[in-house]
């Protein structure tokens, strides 16, 4: 399938900015059944300095700096991809991938295989999961245990999310430590992932965050809004001799075609769609539209 996404990024300020510096993960990475076929980024005012990279994870940062008076910043990316990832779900019923149990991949994990080494960074503490709270490694060890296979775990640990947890915009922000989530069983897409990803790390086994889109399709007969997709993340975790597999608790199912990779890392600190410092005395206001248009 192919995909044209727009994402449009609006900060209204209530007094002028003499100066922002921003860094915009935005531009979609190729992964697994993911092609990008184009990509632009507009932002307005035009900015002064302006850079593109390849940061640590292997996603696309754009740096921009501003450094003339606004009362408006409008960042505006319009991306075209392939996806073609749902052929990949029939590997996931193979042995490599069903048959690795727990005690099998904490003992892969000993090893010196370079992938193997690059997984293992997503064991480790980040900035949103910290290895604090007991609760979640009680909640992880009742689909985790040692002779049960890896994938049928993570696959019920993202059902139990998904009839355990409610989804609450108004609840969490970017900074609701996942503890107070996990006390108050509610949150959005990010905290469910970051749930999955703090339970399967308390046991041993590496998890990373995946920063994207979903097409949400319309119900029968009405038509699909513009603006009416989102930006969504989801979690994956690491089958050693196997590779990564994509889970998303907040809809309860494997990532699918209308899942668009744009990023990964330990958490959301990693890869936020825009992040930044601005001078000025005033209060901003943020406005975030997605829309996501299958090509006929």
């Amino acid at each position: 399938m192919i995909f044209n996404v727009t994402h449009i990024t609006k900060y209204e300020y209530n007094a002028p900015v003499s100066y922002c510096h921003n860094i915009a993960t935005l531009r979609p990475r190729e992964s697994k059944g993911q092609e990008l076929l184009d990509y632009t980024i507009q932002i307005t005012p035009e900015p002064t300095e302006i850079s593109e990279r390849i940061d640590f994870f292997g996603n696309y940062i754009t740096r921009f700096s501003i450094q003339t008076e606004h009362k408006i910043l409008k960042v505006t990316t319009r991306s075209k991809i392939k996806r073609d990832y749902a052929k990949f779900q029939e590997s996931f019923k193979s042995p490599t991938c069903k048959n690795i149990t727990m005690n099998n991949a904490l003992l892969a994990l000993q090893g010196m295989d370079p992938e193997v080494l690059e997984a293992k960074q997503y064991i480790l503490e980040s900035i949103f999961i910290r290895r604090t709270d007991k609760d979640i490694r009680e909640y992880a060890e009742l689909s985790f245990k040692g002779n049960r296979s890896i994938f049928d775990a993570a696959y019920e640990l993202m059902q139990r999310i998904y009839t355990d947890f409610d989804f609450d915009s108004e609840f969490s922000t970017i900074s609701t430590p996942i503890e107070e989530v996990m006390k108050e069983k509610k949150g959005v897409c990010q905290d469910f992932a970051q749930i999955a990803i703090a339970c399967i790390r308390s046991v041993g086994l590496p998890a990373r965050y995946i920063s994207g889109y979903i097409e949400t399709l319309p119900p029968p007969g009405k038509v699909k809004l513009v603006g009416a997709d989102a930006s969504h993340a989801w979690f994956a975790i690491f089958i050693p001799g196997f590779g990564w597999v994509d889970f998303d608790p907040t809809n309860n199912m494997i990532p699918k075609d209308q899942h668009i990779v744009v990023g990964w890392g330990r958490d959301y600190y990693d890869v936020p769609p825009l992040k930044g410092v601005v001078y000025g005395s005033g209060q901003s206001k943020l406005k975030v539209s997605v829309d996501i248009a299958a090509v006929e």
